[in-house]
């Protein structure tokens, strides 16, 4: 079993105690997002857990007890993006998170610290220069830390499109998706990197930028060290190559508060957030506010 750790939320970063708990119980309880009545309990022991994907976009307090993960198997999706706090209120300075990627690599191997640039958001200040300056400086500060890095462009949801009221969006249409994605290719080869893409209609194989997939049997194979004969995630997006996993996280429960962001369903206070959760219970988040 392969268990995500979460595309709903950033568990590294803000949920790690209630995490390590339940590594230590040996389960999580979980609910299905679409009906929250259907509850499943995710069995964590080591016997039972193929590999831990873990997404984060700063998994440093997270990073204080890696050595009780030593009889797992697992990766981490680390998202490290060019944006200020206009758009990523939340996150720490630009360098404190290079530092912290460059830690995590340095601790447990480059394959398995996967880079995420994503989503790519085109306005007046985040245009086409300022990407690929800053995608170039990022390279230059990644290379050798990571082997691979994940692009995908924003996509438009009306809960997104709320949360960004104020800043005007550019539309990523074909042409700009193909020039920017020539130019982070050519970037990316001189620094040894790869790009694939995340469930984007355009193919960019003629840049060398394939499409990819986050949950990657490919790299879960390769750590394991064996065929798990691991199936596409159907219940995915169309277009996500995915394979299946479990996810034990809960929408609208990060507190990095980036405006962007597809998981944050409801904008909640850290406050009323936390209110539902507990570091000793089973569920991510209660049901309802406390």
């Amino acid at each position: 079993m392969i268990v995500s750790v979460s595309r709903r939320t950033d568990i590294p970063a803000f949920y790690h105690e209630w995490f390590y708990n339940r590594m230590a119980a040996g389960f999580a309880l979980t609910r299905n997002p679409m009906n929250p009545t259907q509850i499943r309990r995710v069995e964590l022991s080591p016997e039972e857990v193929d590999c831990f994907v873990f997404w984060s976009k700063n998994p440093r307090p997270f990073m204080q007890n890696l050595d009780r993960l030593n009889s797992y198997k697992y990766y981490f999706q680390f998202t490290l993006t060019p944006y200020d706090h206009d758009l990523e209120p939340g996150l720490p300075d630009k360098r404190e998170i290079i530092d912290t990627f460059r830690t995590l690599s340095a601790e447990i191997g480059a394959e398995k610290v996967v880079w995420r640039y994503d989503p790519i958001i085109f306005t007046g200040r985040y245009d086409m220069h300022y990407h690929t300056e800053r995608f170039a400086w990022l390279c230059e500060k990644l290379a050798g830390f990571t082997e691979r890095c994940i692009i995908s462009f924003y996509d438009h949801y009306n809960f997104i499109r709320r949360n960004l009221e104020g800043i005007e969006i550019l539309l990523a249409d074909s042409a700009r998706i193909r020039d920017i994605s020539r130019i982070f290719a050519e970037t990316a080869g001189k620094h040894g990197l790869k790009i694939e893409s995340c469930a984007e209609s355009e193919s960019l194989e003629e840049f060398g930028i394939a499409h990819g997939r986050c949950i990657d049997d490919r790299l879960i194979n390769k750590i394991c060290g064996r065929d798990l004969h691991l199936k596409r995630d159907h219940g995915q997006r169309q277009l996500c190559g995915c394979v299946k996993s479990v996810d034990i996280g809960a929408y609208s429960t990060c507190l990095h508060g980036c405006r962007y962001c597809y998981a944050a369903r409801q904008r909640l206070t850290a406050s009323q957030i936390m209110a539902r959760h507990d570091p000793g219970g089973p569920f991510l988040v209660s049901s309802s506010a406390k």
